[in-house]
């Protein structure tokens, strides 16, 4: 324990007092990465068991059937498995991209220009922020259907695209991100204010676009109730709604459940491999190199 000599007592030294929590918050993380990695553990090590594996032997016990189970579900329905991941990737691909993109550009004009009515259009944003999306789904519903747009890919796509959340947080970062001193100096060497965008704001809002991308990425991929509702061929059909279709099934017919439980692992591995190539790109005080000539 560090001791520290204080002024005024002769040199000697009081101990400096002890950290009231101790290990209490490493402790309730570990929990909290236990009951979270539970569940995915579960789904890793039953899909690799057959369908007598699956029901007879120990939860955490591997099993002998990962490569059977891989064929039958690729071969279910002539591959429909990898048209829903394609269809998947399309949703939270495309509707990621267009949501930062929308996001970005809307919290840097939120956070640093001035202009009428921007304190009432980020209130109505908090506002927003306040709505559970299952409101929403019917209402969405009934609107895309009378433009005629239900069933169809951009029904699930369009209402991805503006997310109240991702404008809120575009702004905070840029606020703190992008100091006013360097686009006033762009302007005073001339740069326009698309250019300011595009070579200086954008490489400092770079940590937080990825992190609404990610946070975009992953609502949309697990997104279950909106294509649900708006959509009635399977063959537009996301993981989600593709693998619910599979569990309806396998009330009837067991066996089905291997195919649910694999598919739900290879849902993961996107997921995972999207975030450790991305977290390279979150870093701290990137205004440094903003300055440099």
């Amino acid at each position: 324990m560090a001791a520290t000599a204080l002024p005024g007592t002769g040199g000697h030294a009081r101990p400096s007092p002890r950290r009231p929590l101790g290990i209490v918050p490493t402790a309730v993380l570990v929990l909290g990465a236990i009951y979270t990695l539970f569940p995915v553990s579960w789904v890793v090590v039953a899909a690799t068991k057959s369908k007598a594996e699956l029901f007879s032997t120990s939860t955490f016990a591997p099993g002998t059937g990962l490569l059977s189970n891989l064929a039958d579900l690729f071969a279910y329905r002539d591959g429909v498995f990898w048209l829903w991941l394609l269809n998947t990737a399309l949703y939270a691909g495309g509707g990621a991209v267009l949501s930062t993109a929308v996001s970005t550009i809307s919290g840097f004009a939120l956070a640093k220009y001035s202009f009428p009515g921007r304190n009432l259009i980020f209130n109505l944003l908090i506002g927003g922020i306040l709505v559970p999306s299952v409101v929403l789904a019917i209402p969405q519903y009934l609107l895309f259907s009378k433009a005629g747009l239900a069933d169809t890919y951009w029904s699930v796509l369009l209402p991805q695209i503006l997310h109240p959340y991702s404008i809120y947080l575009a702004r905070i970062y840029a606020q703190a991100a992008i100091p006013a001193s360097l686009l006033e100096a762009g302007r005073l060497d001339g740069a326009g204010e698309w250019r300011l965008l595009r070579r200086v704001a954008l490489p400092l809002l770079t940590p937080g676009m990825v992190t609404i991308f990610l946070f975009q990425f992953v609502a949309i991929w697990n997104n279950f109730l909106l294509p649900f509702i708006m959509l009635g061929d399977d063959h537009k059909f996301p993981l989600t709604v593709g693998l619910y279709t599979l569990l309806a099934a396998g009330a009837n017919q067991p066996s089905l459940y291997n195919l649910i439980i694999t598919g739900t692992m290879l849902s993961l591995i996107p997921l995972i491999a999207l975030f450790l190539t991305m977290q390279r790109y979150w870093r701290t005080d990137l205004s440094g190199g903003a300055v440099k000539s």
